[in-house]
């Protein structure tokens, strides 16, 4: 009976945090193209209740259901600070877009395409969540954003504040911009290949530690713990 009511709990507070996702918000953000991917199947909710409903049912008390409510609305909020996978995916294909992006953006101008529609083109060459970016960046330097306003949206980037800055003191100082994204391409691909290689470091070195932990216990059972119980033997 404990577990049934604990299942009716958790199941109640599954539909109200499901339901939060709905209404005016949820579509105009279906209006505007920017609803997140995937969730309206977001797991998290359901996790929360069924680890709720299991402590519920361990406890096997009338203090079970209390207990296992608040240890799914813990779960569930622990949850919600995790980052989600997909926006993890689209940071890191954001970021590792960044380096191309300056080139065909460089290319562009250099081609004597307005800044603009060389957005227009570099966004539509890009694609994905840079590309998405860019677009918007490109309507509101079109609308007549100022720079830094339009330049804002590539804001969360890794990287993408050196080229935020190269375009809005181009646009200030009326300079080349196609020089200084160049330079910025090669910088960005330096720091990935020195991220890439501090990587690989770091995971050579946790692949050693496990190791370690296996090893010294049996080091010292098979190695020194005879040899004290040697020397032991023949003192005492």
């Amino acid at each position: 009976m404990i577990v049934v009511h604990a299942g009716v709990v958790a199941a109640s507070l599954l539909a109200l945090q499901a339901g939060r996702g709905t209404g005016a918000g949820k579509r105009l953000a279906r209006l505007r193209g920017t609803e997140t991917p995937g969730k309206g199947r977001d797991p998290r909710y359901l996790v929360a209740s069924a680890i709720g409903v299991a402590v519920a049912g361990l406890a096997g008390r009338w203090w079970g259901v209390p207990v296992g409510l608040v240890v799914g609305v813990t779960i569930e909020r622990f949850l919600r600070r995790q980052e989600p996978a997909h926006v993890r995916k689209a940071r890191a294909r954001a970021v590792a877009d960044l380096p191309l992006c300056a080139d065909l953006l460089a290319a562009a101008l250099k081609a004597g395409a307005p800044i603009d529609r060389a957005v227009f083109a570099v966004a539509d060459a890009l694609g994905g969540p840079l590309g998405e970016r860019l677009e918007r960046t490109a309507r509101s330097l079109r609308l007549g954003a100022e720079p830094a306003e339009a330049w804002a949206h590539l804001s969360g980037v890794t990287g993408a504040e050196r080229l935020v800055a190269a375009a809005i003191r181009s646009s200030a100082s009326g300079g080349a911009m196609s020089g200084a994204l160049t330079r910025l391409a090669d910088d960005l691909r330096v720091d990935r290949a020195v991220a890439a290689e501090a990587s690989a470091r770091r995971a050579g070195v946790l692949i050693v530690l496990p190791l370690g932990l296996c090893f010294l216990p049996a080091f010292v059972l098979a190695g020194l713990v005879p040899v004290l119980v040697a020397v032991l033997g023949d003192v005492l």
